[in-house]
């Protein structure tokens, strides 16, 4: 559950049920003595129906193939089957129904659509287009065709022209809920969460039991900073279905950025009462932990992380900090150094290995790690005074004043690289370049003569540093 986000809803709901138990133990038991009426295609195409509508396929299979014993050469009774066994996951078996289907009806747009239904779930999108666009051939009106060619339209990253779909087939009828559904799918990704929040607010003006609507919106809400606003989405999500892992999730992921970390550790628990190995839920739950400042249920949590993936670079440098937070400098740079093993792009693994190597007093192998920042990350202006400070601090100090020249030229305002180029000048005994320097540093931030004061008391009186601290 590492990346909850979206979800698809794009399965027509069943029509609505027609038969009830009687009925088919009516129409079983038929079967069951060998009646007259067990070569019935109707009372068969009754029981198929009503088993299909009540998401009984392998019980819709049996009586289907039963059908097709009688009447090999019914089309209708070929696509029904391979809608079943589309709906048991036998994608091949499915699209052999409905090529037979077709050989015997070949002007049936239905067959198209559920064909192409199929050739999408076995991810021949192309071909499941084609499907799509013979259905719309034999019927250019046919709204399913279009609504289904506009969800694989979204399958393959074509959201402004699956939106125009979507909107055609409001235009045609402004009560078919899904393309409600799918415009809020397609504006998100469009980028204009706004329209998308209103499309999902259409979607369940019309069907407000539909729980992944909801939860989409949360999404979207959540993105755009509407943390209140998702956390009720979310909430009207698990009141429909309590048993919604990913809506306890990004509601946790909610609380957590409106601070209230308390319920964002209830909701990650939640979620992993459901799903107990899921690595995301398990490091926002650490991560929640370690801004309680509960280092070792954090440390607990993360180390959870790390059992079931053992990559997850994340939960390594979770707990590099917590260790850092509890003073054991040792066993963070070990967890940081596996976090920047796995991901050695990340400059802030590297960062945070090369302040625990000077923090343990090893400072050549503090530089090579912020030389290795650096590299990755070379506009940023903290890693180049860390570098040229920790450099000034080593001796070298050309290569100090080049990499805090640095600093300053991408932060012209950083007042502590100017002060640390006035120390490293000191050092070398340009005392009136380093007095410029300070200077500089003073006029930003004047509480810096405080710390110039405590580093250099015998030079407060320096005729080079008096003019510092005059009062003007």
């Amino acid at each position: 559950m590492s990346n909850f986000d979206r979800l698809d809803d794009n399965n027509i709901g069943p029509k609505p049920n027609k038969h009830s138990e009687d009925d088919v133990r009516r129409f079983r038991e038929l079967l069951r003595n060998g009646g007259k009426d067990i070569n019935n295609p109707e009372a068969l195409e009754e029981i198929i129906q009503f088993y299909f509508e009540h998401d009984k396929y392998d019980d819709a299979l049996t009586y289907a193939e039963r059908l097709l014993s009688f009447e090999p050469f019914n089309a209708d009774a070929w696509q029904r089957k391979g809608m079943i066994l589309n709906n048991l996951f036998k994608y091949d078996e499915a699209l052999i129904c409905f090529e037979k289907a077709l050989g015997l009806n070949p002007t049936d747009p239905e067959a198209y659509i559920n064909r192409g239904i199929t050739l999408d779930n076995l991810n021949h999108i192309n071909e499941s287009m084609e499907s799509f666009d013979k259905a719309l051939e034999l019927d250019p009106s046919h709204e399913d065709a279009m609504f289904h060619k506009g969800v694989t339209l979204e399958k393959l990253e074509r959201y402004a022209e699956a939106k125009s779909i979507f909107h055609h087939i409001l235009q045609i009828d402004a009560d078919y809920i899904d393309a409600w559904y799918e415009l809020g799918y397609c504006y998100d990704y469009l980028e204009q969460p706004e329209e998308s929040i209103r499309c999902y607010n259409e979607h369940i003006n019309h069907d407000p039991y539909n729980y992944n609507a909801w939860y989409n919106k949360g999404i979207v809400q959540n993105r755009i900073g509407q943390f209140t606003k998702a956390i009720e989405s979310y909430e009207y999500a698990l009141a429909i279905k309590e048993d919604f892992p990913a809506a306890w999730y990004n509601m946790g992921n909610g609380y957590a950025n409106l601070g209230r970390l308390q319920d964002a550790v209830r909701c990650f628990k939640t979620t992993l009462q459901y799903e107990p190995k899921d690595v995301a839920a398990l490091h926002n739950l650490g991560n929640a932990y370690e801004e309680l400042n509960n280092f070792t249920e954090a440390i607990a949590c993360y180390s959870a992380a790390i059992d079931i993936n053992n990559r997850h670079h994340e939960s390594f440098f979770g707990n590099g900090c917590c260790y850092d937070a509890l003073g054991q400098t040792a066993q963070a740079l070990i967890e940081y150094q596996k976090a920047a093993e796995i991901n050695s792009e990340y400059p802030e693994y590297w960062y945070a290995c090369g302040d625990a190597l000077y923090n343990l007093g090893r400072i050549d192998d503090c530089l090579e790690c912020y030389r290795k920042v650096v590299t990755l990350d070379p506009k940023d202006p903290e890693i180049w005074f860390d570098l040229g400070d920790t450099l000034g601090e080593k001796g070298s100090y050309d290569k100090a004043l080049s990499a805090l020249g640095e600093c300053i030229r991408l932060d012209p305002k950083f007042a502590p690289a100017f002060f640390s180029r006035g120390k490293v000048l000191l050092a070398m005994n340009s005392k009136e370049e380093a007095s410029n320097e300070f200077f500089i540093a003073f006029n930003l931030v004047p509480d810096m003569k405080k710390e110039f004061g405590q580093l250099y008391p015998s030079l407060l009186t320096d005729q080079v540093f008096a003019h510092l601290f005059r009062k003007h």
